[in-house]
């Protein structure tokens, strides 16, 4: 039988890997917050079945459902229609899993702090292509859009998700049928030739190698979408609980994480003070208003310098760079950074762990903690 894996593309060495088959991995943190935008080697990679080799002459995606005229569109029909770019984050739902496994153990790949990036997506906006189609934006049938890739399990199921209709016919919800990452063709990894980005929502829904659409009254009846990225209540583990009573993660919340310097470095004091950088997102095209650092646990906060594109609410899709120079009291040997952020609707993160642990260990947005020593 022919291993699935075998033709599996090149990845840059400095990504720390967290499964090879399939292949997850993640950079640095501290080579994340370098840049703005995120170099597309660089960008983490979320696989959830063998990289399919696709051949963009050959490619077709199928488009049928509620209220819309079935077609199939080749790679050149859907760049046929207007190119739209837009800056966006995404962030796998498992984010940070790794700090919420140190409350408890859950199931699910040990993320760090840099399952998350920031690309420019390049495309044919969904809106465009699905009114073309015929589908009116008022359909009172429609409730999703349900997107199937071309990547499949042994017995040929392939990954599916969907995402409400509210957010793919909006025309400024920026949803994109993508060609480009950065200027350039998607790699193999990133859903060559055509993925959808789903702006201000989670990475799972995010379909890479976008084999058909379908407009439907109901969600995707794929596992991903009914029996995996759902949070639950702290009580709830595998023995008691019902995935059916949870909703599919679409949106994410605040979170925003130290870059550099990474846990357990050693460091000098330069004129009483350590430089940090990090990132700060919300999704739904929230805008990070504040990232709030603070060097003794609460007692006092400093605010942080931000970088971020001008880009006003609701279509602030990308996430934003921040730095800060932290004083530390010059005696101390070790000293613990904590770091939180706030949008402009006021949402803040919670400060442990503890209050939202999930058996899936998703949605992990609780401050970022670093600590570091102080070289004398």
């Amino acid at each position: 039988m022919e291993d699935p894996y075998s033709n599996e593309p090149q990845r840059h060495p400095a990504l720390h890997t967290s499964s090879l088959r399939p292949y997850n991995a993640e950079p640095p943190s501290a080579l994340l917050v370098d840049s703005f935008i995120t170099p597309t080697a660089l960008f983490y990679v979320r696989n959830h079945l063998p990289v399919p080799d696709v051949d963009e002459k050959s490619y077709e995606l199928e488009i049928s459902g509620v209220g819309i005229k079935s077609t199939t569109l080749t790679l050149e029909d859907i760049k046929k229609f207007p190119k739209h770019s837009v800056t966006a984050c995404i962030q796998c739902a498992g984010n940070r899993r790794s700090e919420m496994n140190q409350v408890k153990q859950v199931k699910g790949l040990e993320w760090g702090s840099a399952a998350i990036g920031n690309a420019t997506w390049s495309g044919a906006r969904l809106y465009d292509v699905l009114t073309s189609l015929g589908l009116k934006e008022d359909d009172p049938r429609v409730r999703h859009i349900q997107f199937d890739g071309l990547d499949t399990d042994v017995t040929n199921v392939p990954y599916g998700a969907s995402i409400p209709v509210e957010k793919g016919m909006d025309p400024r919800g920026d949803v994109l049928l993508a060609y480009e990452m950065n200027g350039e063709p998607l790699t193999r990894d990133h859903g060559f030739p055509i993925r959808v980005i789903v702006p201000g929502t989670v990475g799972a829904r995010n379909v890479k190698w976008l084999g058909s659409i379908v407009v439907a009254e109901e969600e995707s009846l794929s596992h991903w979408q009914q029996n995996d990225y759902k949070g639950f209540s702290p009580s709830v583990d595998w023995h008691n609980v019902d995935f059916k009573t949870a909703s599919a993660i679409q949106e994410l919340p605040i979170t925003s994480v130290i870059g550099e310097p990474t846990s357990g470095a050693s460091l000098r004091l330069d004129k009483g003070k350590i430089k940090l950088k990090g990132y700060a997102f919300s999704g739904g095209g929230h805008q990070v208003v504040r990232v709030d650092i603070t060097a003794d646990k609460g007692q006092s906060w400093h605010t942080a310098q931000l970088i971020q594109e001008p880009t006003r609410p609701p279509r602030h899709w990308g996430w934003t760079l921040w730095t800060a120079d932290i004083p530390v009291d010059p005696k101390a040997s070790q000293v613990e950074f904590w770091v939180k952020a706030v949008d402009n609707s006021y949402n803040t993160q919670p400060e442990s762990f503890s209050h939202i642990w999930n058996l899936r260990g998703v949605l992990n947005n609780a401050y970022h903690r670093v600590k570091v020593n102080i070289i004398k």
